[in-house]
C-alpha cells in the first residue's frame, strides 16, 4: 500500500495494513460459520452496550477521523460501530459469503474496520490518496456511479478506484463466490497504534483462513 505524500502530509499518523491471502474458497453460507456467528455475537454483547456504544475509545477515533474528512459519522457509521450496533439490537451480521461474513466478525470484535478485495481485479499497486474532481466511483450495493467532488481520499490501483476509505469498498473489485485471492485491507485512522491493526489483521485472517481456506502472503 502506497500513502501518497499529501494524504501523509495532513495524517501523518495514518497507518494501514495490506495482505494477500490466497488460495481461498468462498461459499455463500457454512454452518459452523453461521453457529459461531452465535459465539461471537455473544462476546459483542457481553462488552458494549448500544447506549453507551458511540463513546467507546476506538469508536471516538473512527468518528473524529469522519468529521475530519467531511463525513458526518451519525448518518454514515464507521464500519467497526454500524456491525457492532447490529449485533447489539438483534439484527446479526449481514449474511454476504463465508469470506466477508468472516472479516466482518473479526472487524466487530477488533472495532477495526477491515476491507477485503479480489486481487484478481486490481491491477498494479494500490495508492491511498485524495480525489480529483469529477472522478466516479460505483460501490457495492450503489444503483449509479457518484461524482466525486474532490478531496476524498480513496484507494485507486493504476485503473480505477478501489474504496472511498475507510468505509466504502467498489462493486467491481468485491470478493465473490468466484473469488480465489484477496487482499486484505486494515483500515487504520489516526489515533491507532500499528500494533492494534496487526491484532485486527491476524483476527481477520485466522477467521478467514479458518472457514474458507487459504494461505497468507505478505505483500512487497
Amino acid at each position: 500500500m502506497i500513502i501518497d505524500e499529501n494524504v501523509r502530509s495532513r495524517f501523518p499518523d495514518l497507518s494501514v495494513l495490506l495482505v494477500e491471502i490466497d488460495g481461498v474458497e468462498v461459499k455463500e453460507k457454512r454452518d459452523d460459520l453461521e453457529e459461531f456467528k452465535k459465539e461471537v455475537y455473544e462476546r459483542i454483547r457481553s462488552r458494549f452496550d448500544l447506549e453507551t456504544l458511540k463513546d467507546e475509545p476506538m469508536m471516538r477515533k473512527y468518528r473524529d477521523f469522519f468529521w475530519k474528512i467531511g463525513i458526518d459519522p451519525t448518518k454514515i457509521r464507521p464500519a467497526a460501530e454500524a456491525l457492532i450496533r447490529r449485533i447489539l439490537s438483534g439484527k446479526g451480521l449481514p449474511t454476504i459469503n463465508t469470506l466477508v461474513d468472516a472479516y466482518n466478525l473479526a472487524s466487530a470484535e477488533s472495532c477495526i474496520a477491515l476491507a477485503a478485495f479480489d486481487a484478481e481485479k486490481i491491477e498494479g499497486n494500490l495508492v491511498m490518496r485524495f480525489a480529483e474532481e469529477g472522478e466516479k466511483f460505483l460501490g457495492i450495493g450503489m444503483k449509479s456511479p457518484k461524482t466525486l467532488s474532490g478531496g476524498e481520499i480513496v484507494i485507486a490501483d493504476s485503473r480505477s478506484l478501489i474504496a472511498i476509505y475507510p468505509y466504502r469498498d467498489a462493486d467491481h473489485s468485491k470478493v465473490t463466490l468466484e473469488t480465489r485471492r484477496v487482499y486484505l485491507m486494515t483500515c487504520g485512522v489516526p489515533g491507532i497504534d500499528l500494533e492494534q491493526l496487526r491484532r485486527a489483521e491476524d483476527l481477520a485472517i485466522q477467521y478467514i483462513t479458518r472457514f474458507c481456506g487459504g494461505v497468507r502472503r505478505q505483500l512487497g
